[in-house]
């Protein structure tokens, strides 16, 4: 999966799993269940993301890749 500033948290989530270091970069808390995290990152894309946190979209994306380049991906 290509991680680019269109694409949604939900995407990543999908791809990967339940990655809560990588939601927390998102700024969504560890919760009791997996579900809340989805439904708050359906509607947020990573370009979004970075601008709430005022994270540069370059430095943001780099955080993802990073995060995300050792995980393999859940669906077959």
């Amino acid at each position: 999966m290509e991680i680019t500033k269109d694409t949604r948290v939900s995407a990543i989530l999908e791809e990967y799993g339940d990655i809560a270091d990588v939601m927390e970069v998102f700024g969504i808390k560890r919760v009791a269940r997996y579900s809340l995290r989805m439904l708050a990152a359906k509607a947020v894309t990573v370009e979004w993301a970075a601008r709430i946190h005022r994270v540069p979209l370059a430095e943001f994306l780099d955080i993802l890749h990073q995060a995300t380049k050792n995980e393999k991906p859940i669906k077959a």
